[in-house]
C-alpha cells in the first residue's frame, strides 16, 4: 500500500537512472469504485508532462521508474473523467456516505488491486496531516494514537467527492450514493457544505430527492440555497414538493426571486402556492396543505380509493378523505381504515363521520395545535367562514411550529411522517393558551384535488 503523501516530489528515473523530473500528482479515472491509476503527472523544469500508466516500471515509496528513456513531453492536459489526487482531492470536502457526513481528504491510500494501482480509501484523520510532514510511521502512531489512525481510512466506495473539485468532472459526478440517502441524513450533510458544493449537489440529484432534501433544511439555508440556484430549476424543484412546504421555501426569498420562480412555475401550481401566501404565516390557512381528496357523498368506497391512488399522498393526508356537497361545504370524512373494511360499492355518505373536527383559515397555529392533541387527529380539514373545506392541516405541521426551539433542532422537519410521535412530543411541552375556533365535535398540487 502506498500514500500518496509519500509519493509526492520523490524523483521520476528512466531505465537507465537518470532522474527526468519529480512526481507532482497521480491520476485516477472516476467510474469504478475504486478507479484505477491512469499515470503520473511529472515535473521537468517548469512543465507538468503527463507519463501514462502503461510507461511506469515501478511506483513506490522511492520514486517511479519507467519502461523506456523516451518521454512525451507535450504539456499535461487533463481530461474528461480524470482526477489529480493531489490538485483536485487533497485537502478539499468529501462525504463519507456510511458516516453520513462531510470529512476532509488528507491523504490518500493506494493499492494494487485485480493487476493494477488503484485508489482505495481517503485518511481523513490527523494521521493522514502528520505523514505530509514527513514525520515517520512510528512517530505518527505516537501522535496520533493506533485506534484513531486506523478509524479514519474511509473506503473510496463510501466517498462521494464533492462536485466542486474540477469542472469536467463536476457535471458528470452522478452523486448516486447521497441519493440513496434519508431525507435527513441528505440534509445535514448539505448543510455543511460550501454553498457552490450545496448548489453542485443539488444539481445533481433527481427532482424528487432533492426536493425531499430541500423540507428538510432549516429555512435560513434553504433561502440560500434557492438564491444559487438557477430560477427554472427551483420551480421544477417546488412543483415536487407539497403545496405548503413550496409557499415556506419562497416565502423566504427576496421578493424579486419569488415572482420569477413563480413565474416560472406551472400555472395550477403556482396559484395553489400563491394562494397559501395569502394567508397568514401563522395561522391555519398559512400551515394547510392543499393536499386533499374531496368527494361528493353519492361516491362510491372503489372510487375514493381510487381518487387516493391518483393523487399519491403523503401518510398523513392520505388518513380521510372528505364528503363536501356543491358548494364545497365539509360535511364529513371517511377514515382510510373504514374505506378499507368497505365493501367497494359502499356508498360514503353512509358510512362518513358527520360533522368532524376543522379549524377556520385565521385560527392561530397555537390553536390549531391544541385542537390537534386535544382530540388527537392525525389531520384536521380547514374551513372558510362559510364551512367550504379549503384545506388540510397534518399534526405533524399543526405542532412543528409550537414545539420548543431545542426540541426542533433534534427531530427531522419533516416530522409530518410520524405525527403520532410528534404529538406525543407536543403533549409533554408547555400547553397553547389560545381560545378555540374549531368546530366542535370531533396536497401536493391543487391540481390532484379530486372531487366526485
Amino acid at each position: 500500500m502506498l500514500h500518496l503523501s509519500r509519493l509526492i516530489g520523490r524523483p521520476v528515473r528512466d531505465s537507465a537512472g537518470d532522474m527526468i523530473g519529480s512526481i507532482s500528482d497521480l491520476i485516477v479515472a472516476v467510474g469504478e469504485s475504486h478507479p484505477p491509476v491512469t499515470g503520473l503527472v511529472v515535473r521537468t523544469g517548469r512543465r507538468q508532462i503527463f507519463l501514462p500508466w502503461s510507461a511506469v516500471e515501478r511506483l513506490d515509496a522511492t520514486g517511479a521508474e519507467i519502461r523506456t528513456g523516451r518521454v512525451d513531453i507535450a504539456r499535461f492536459n487533463q481530461r474528461k473523467q480524470e482526477i489529480m489526487l493531489k490538485g483536485d482531492l487533497l485537502d478539499k470536502q468529501i462525504v463519507d456516505i456510511d458516516g453520513r457526513k462531510v470529512v476532509r481528504a488528507n491523504d490518500v491510500l493506494l493499492d494494487f488491486v485485480e493487476g493494477a494501482m488503484r485508489l482505495v480509501a481517503v485518511d481523513v484523520g490527523a494521521a493522514g496531516l502528520l505523514r505530509r510532514l514527513g514525520l515517520p510511521d512510528p512517530w505518527i502512531a505516537r501522535l496520533s494514537g493506533e485506534r484513531s489512525r486506523v478509524a479514519s481510512y474511509i473506503d473510496w466506495e463510501d466517498v462521494d467527492p464533492l462536485g466542486s473539485t474540477i469542472a469536467s468532472v463536476r457535471l458528470r459526478v452522478p452523486h448516486a450514493g447521497l441519493s440513496e440517502l434519508h431525507p435527513a441524513d441528505l440534509a445535514t450533510i448539505i448543510d455543511q457544505l460550501t454553498p457552490r458544493d450545496r448548489a453542485d449537489i443539488m444539481n445533481s440529484l433527481d427532482d424528487e430527492t432533492a426536493a425531499e432534501a430541500l423540507e428538510e433544511l432549516e429555512p435560513e439555508t434553504r433561502a440560500d440555497l434557492l438564491e444559487d440556484l438557477e430560477p427554472g430549476r427551483v420551480a421544477d424543484l417546488l412543483e415536487e414538493m407539497s403545496p405548503d412546504e413550496a409557499a415556506d421555501a419562497v416565502a423566504d426569498l427576496s421578493p424579486v426571486s419569488r415572482e420569477e420562480i413563480l413565474r416560472l412555475m406551472e400555472k395550477e401550481e403556482r396559484d395553489d402556492v400563491r394562494g397559501l401566501l395569502a394567508h397568514p404565516e401563522q395561522s391555519a390557512g398559512g400551515i394547510m396543505t392543499t393536499e386533499h381528496v374531496a368527494l361528493r357523498r353519492t361516491a362510491t368506497v372503489a372510487q375514493a380509493l381510487a381518487s387516493l391512488r391518483r393523487l399519491e399522498p403523503d401518510a398523513d393526508v392520505a388518513h380521510a378523505v372528505y364528503i363536501v356537497d356543491a358548494q364545497r361545504r365539509l360535511l364529513g370524512e371517511v377514515t382510510l381504515r373504514d374505506l378499507i373494511l368497505a365493501a367497494p360499492n359502499t356508498v360514503v355518505g353512509t358510512i362518513m363521520e358527520d360533522e368532524p373536527v376543522a379549524v377556520e383559515l385565521l385560527a392561530h397555529a397555537e390553536e390549531v395545535a391544541r385542537i390537534v392533541t386535544r382530540y388527537g387527529l392525525v389531520a384536521v380539514p380547514v374551513v372558510d367562514e362559510g364551512q367550504r373545506l379549503m384545506g388540510v392541516i397534518t399534526a405533524g405541521d399543526a405542532l412543528w411550529d409550537v414545539l420548543p426551539e431545542e426540541w426542533r433542532r433534534e427531530m427531522p422537519r419533516r416530522v409530518r411522517a410520524g405525527s403520532i410521535a410528534a404529538m406525543d412530543a407536543a403533549k409533554s411541552a408547555p400547553k397553547a393558551h389560545a381560545k378555540g375556533r374549531g368546530k366542535a365535535k370531533g396536497a401536493k398540487r391543487a391540481s390532484k384535488q379530486n372531487h366526485g
